[in-house]
């Protein structure tokens, strides 16, 4: 099974719209890594949404 190329754009683009880090360098993370900003980010934004 392949990593779905939708999947990963939409990681990257998430991560680079909150980060503001260029497509490469998000790119060049591994898998785990790039699906553990994702998580931290989303775990940030429940955080801060929570909190209004």
């Amino acid at each position: 099974m392949t990593y779905g190329a939708d999947r990963l754009h939409e990681e990257v683009s998430y991560v680079a719209y909150h980060f503001h880090w260029p497509r490469t360098e998000i790119l060049d993370l591994t898998h785990a890594e790039r699906a553990r900003y994702v998580a931290e980010i989303a775990r940030i934004n429940t955080r801060m949404n929570e909190g209004q």
